[in-house]
């Protein structure tokens, strides 16, 4: 079954989206407000383009599948509602929303439009991610007793230009550039039942409104404590991005700049895995390990009735329930 595609915003992230719609189906429409950008991006992939979102939903009925949000992070919700009361599945970028109110909306119309609703959490699929999760299921590790979360990158003035940075459209950093690792968390070691936390902008006053460093104690329900610290202020260039794991019977640690390494394994008869592919070009950085062609595989899988769907509404929403706990507890509520 080859798939009908729309995007919606013709920004950066819906360039890698559309290398990889081919592959499975077809782009047929694109929207966005900028009249410059539609008309470029849509010149480029031979979709035709709407300026107004309500005309691609109404006009392309019965031509498209999927609609795949590409938006500034506070249009998801809104724009992703549209769609599945017009029918459609959707496939979200994330932060699946900037509240968990509005995550909640998106299930319910998903829900009531009888249509799949799929977020983009592509780190699920990077293969040291994927060995340690499947330890973990296996429950090689025991009990996990504590985990490091650590998030260092770079990301200067040029990287701010329009929305991002914004409180209101970006939301926070923990949304824009760190909510895959708070969904990886929640993904191996379940809900978060208490946080700690202080975040502060230190360098990047009159550029940006939101946060460029964050220090965070979480106690999970399993009983779990973990640490996150994230920051945008590495010197020159992202350093790391890294998760480690110590359990009972085991310790781990995923590592590189992007969870793209399998640094160190310590279990009992178990050697040393292997690593990730290379980071994908991001600009003037580089950016986590993509592995956005897996989530759009799973996508057509589901559809053909041959998966389930690898990261579901409900698990969007939990990743944005914790990013809300983390700022309620650094007193930085949007």
């Amino acid at each position: 079954m080859r798939l009908k595609f729309a995007i919606i915003g013709c920004g950066r992230i819906a360039e890698r989206h559309a290398s990889h719609i081919p592959n499975f189906g077809i782009l047929r429409a694109v929207h966005d407000i900028e009249h410059i950008a539609l008309k470029s991006f849509s010149e480029k992939h031979q979709a035709r383009g709407y300026g107004c979102i309500k005309d691609l939903l109404a006009q392309e009925k019965g031509n498209l599948d999927v609609i795949s949000i590409c938006s500034p992070n506070s249009l998801h919700a809104e724009q992703a509602i549209a769609a599945l009361k017009a029918g459609y599945h959707v496939l979200c970028e994330k932060p699946m929303a900037l509240s968990s109110r509005d995550c909640g909306e998106m299930i319910k119309a998903a829900e009531q439009a009888n249509r799949r609703l799929f977020i983009v959490k592509q780190n699920r699929f990077n293969p040291p991610v994927r060995q340690v999760k499947e330890w973990l299921d296996q429950g090689r590790l025991g009990r996990i007793l504590s985990c490091q979360v650590n998030c260092f990158w770079n990301r200067n003035r040029d990287y701010y230009q329009g929305w991002k940075g914004t409180r209101t459209m970006d939301g926070g950093s923990l949304y824009t550039l760190f909510s895959h690792f708070i969904d990886l968390l929640y993904w191996m070691l379940g809900d978060v039942e208490e946080v700690q936390a202080v975040t502060d902008n230190l360098a990047h006053t009159g550029i940006m409104e939101i946060e460029d460093t964050g220090a965070v104690i979480l106690r999970f329900t399993q009983g779990c404590i973990g640490t996150l610290h994230y920051t945008t202020n590495a010197y020159e260039g992202n350093m790391e991005g890294s998760l480690t794991l110590f359990g009972e019977k085991g310790t781990v640690k995923i590592g590189g700049q992007y969870l793209n390494e399998l640094e160190y394994v310590r279990m009992e008869g178990l050697e040393r895995g292997g690593t990730g592919a290379s980071a994908e070009a991001y600009r003037k950085y580089e950016g986590s390990q993509s592995q956005l062609g897996e989530v759009y595989a799973n996508l057509a899988a589901v559809l053909q009735g041959k998966a389930s769907i690898s990261t579901n509404g409900f698990e969007g929403l939990k990743t944005v329930e914790i990013i809300e706990k983390i700022y309620r507890a650094s007193g930085k509520n949007r």
